[in-house]
């Protein structure tokens, strides 16, 4: 089966302290920064496919369920490993185990710095995808993802900076690109990536919106009003919304409008996966505000 979009990496199954009997109960939810972004494209209408490795064990059943629901393909006669204690399932990732007539017929390949953080196997298998996807004429999204308790800084920096070079839509954080580059204002950040080689860099600004340029445009999107309880995933969201928006048709600014409404509506619920919204719900709230 085609898919416009493909994703890789590690998903999670989460646990949320409630604080109920001295916070003793959970939330189960679902996680995981690639895996959020699949979702939220497929609840936005685009075909989502993604790849990872998960437990054959109750946690790996479960993100099963939760993609078949949300109607994102995933094999489910490749690979499955069991947890262990030194290393999750999907850091055993090989590049060797990528469907490659699957990256093949995408639109786009969507991976994070965490999915080449979590082991140098799952590092080889990102830039093994992603030569596949160049090698086909598929677009290449990166989402910075930086998480520095998962690698040390210099290795981080190279790897990212390669990934960032290699990415034809760059989906950096303000905290990410600050990290690596040691610079602190939006437009060098958006200039750092682009000189790297990303193609379009869509720089989250978390309450200050998204700064978005390519080599022809640059504008900021404010962020949507919104009453928000949970960030968790709000990144992930934006990411996946611009590029179902993008395989969709739109164009770089109303895809942008479009994900930060999204990313905004998804803070306004607990857990990463629970409240993004859907395609409706987006649309409803954008046609509030331009009647307001």
């Amino acid at each position: 089966m085609t898919s416009e979009i493909v994703a890789l990496g590690e998903p999670m199954v989460e646990f949320n302290q409630t604080g109920e009997r001295g916070g003793r109960m959970y939330l189960q939810g679902f996680g995981g920064d690639t895996s959020n972004a699949a979702v939220a494209a497929a609840r936005q209408g685009a075909s989502v496919a993604y790849l990872s490795a998960v437990g054959d064990d109750v946690y790996g059943h479960m993100l099963r369920d939760l993609w078949t629901a949300e109607g994102v393909n995933h094999d489910e006669h490749s690979h499955h490993f069991s947890f262990l204690r030194q290393g999750s399932a999907a850091s055993r990732m090989r590049p060797q185990d990528l469907p490659r007539e699957r990256i093949a017929a995408a639109r786009v390949l969507h991976l994070s710095g965490i999915s080449a953080a979590i082991s140098d196997s799952a590092c080889d298998t990102c830039f093994a995808a992603i030569e596949i996807a160049k090698g086909c004429g598929v677009r290449v999204s990166f989402d910075t993802n930086l998480r520095l308790k998962l690698w040390p800084i210099a290795r981080a920096r190279a790897v990212v900076r390669e990934l960032i070079a290699q990415s034809d839509i760059c989906l950096p954080s303000f905290e990410d690109v600050s990290a690596i580059s040691g610079l602190d204002d939006a437009d060098a950040l958006a200039d750092f990536c682009l000189r790297l080689g990303a193609g379009t860099v869509a720089l989250k600004l978390g309450a200050q919106g998204v700064l978005v340029a390519d080599e022809t445009q640059r504008f900021r999107v404010g962020p949507h009003p919104c009453t928000p309880v949970d960030a968790t995933g709000a990144g992930d969201t934006f990411g996946g919304a611009l590029l179902a928006r993008l395989v969709a048709g739109d164009d770089l600014h109303a895809a942008a409008r479009y994900a930060t409404v999204a990313a905004a509506l998804s803070t306004e619920g607990y857990g990463a996966v629970e409240p993004i919204p859907r395609m409706a719900q987006v649309r409803a709230a954008m046609d509030s505000m331009g009647a307001a």
